[in-house]
């Protein structure tokens, strides 16, 4: 005797999705939560920039940033530029790009460089790398920690003459002075000046004079295994040229 067996699909209704919800615990939207607020609040980038006068500090800043962060700057006389001392200048500004936004500081340095004897003008640089450090170290360690300025400095753009033959010794006295507290990326400056024959010399020139001095610049992160070969080919060629870039 055959029984004929029929089969009822049953739609999920709206106490089977609540019970599931209660099953959710909601850890999977975390990064969303976290890109979120990470956009709402925005980010901070402080940025230095070092090196003689007359090398494109400003120049390149405006084409990085499209934006003229130097606008009441005033040129000062071969004169006074022989009395001049370092100083440190901050210019912020606000940016937004595509609903992100970023507070950006520049960290000028009029004067380095620029003396007659340069020993140790770099103190004034370290002091206030320094400083910063010590000023978030006292904000993270107090009690209102809820808007704390990150005012650290995070990269800082030295600028080389191309008119020299490699590194002089205030180019390896403040890098070495700054290489274990900011990560320094070492740019040619003004690099059209020289032809490509005489850009690679001096490229070659510097990684050798910065792996000698021991001085450790900005370093590519490692990419993960699991990347596609395009990035993982793209990150190999970046590294080939991390020691010096060109302007």
């Amino acid at each position: 005797m055959s029984t004929g067996l029929r089969y009822k699909s049953k739609l999920a209704t709206p106490e089977d999705k609540q019970d599931i919800d209660k099953q959710y615990v909601g850890f999977a939207t975390l990064p969303n939560q976290v890109h979120r607020k990470s956009v709402k609040k925005g980010f901070d980038f402080t940025l230095m920039v070092a090196g003689e006068s007359g090398l494109g500090k400003s120049t390149l800043v405006h084409s990085l940033f499209l934006t003229d962060l130097y606008k009441d700057r005033k040129l000062l006389s071969a004169e006074e530029r022989i009395s001049q001392t370092v100083e440190i200048l901050k210019h912020t500004v606000d940016i937004e790009e595509k609903g992100v936004k970023l507070k950006l500081t520049i960290v000028d340095t009029p004067g380095f460089g620029d003396a007659v004897n340069n020993s140790e003008c770099w103190k004034p640089i370290t002091d206030y790398v320094d400083q910063q450090f010590e000023q978030y170290f006292r904000d993270e360690s107090g009690l209102n920690r809820k808007n704390i300025q990150d005012n650290r400095v995070h990269c800082c753009l030295y600028f080389i003459s191309p008119f020299g033959h490699g590194l002089r010794p205030v180019d390896v006295g403040f890098m070495k002075a700054l290489h274990e507290k900011v990560n320094i990326v070492p740019l040619i400056a003004k690099a059209d000046c020289l032809v490509p024959g005489e850009i690679r010399k001096l490229k070659e020139r510097i990684r050798e004079e910065i792996d000698k001095f021991g001085i450790h610049v900005y370093q590519f992160p490692e990419c993960d295994s699991d990347e596609d070969e395009d990035f993982k080919q793209q990150d190999r060629e970046l590294k080939r040229t991390r020691h010096t870039a060109t302007l």
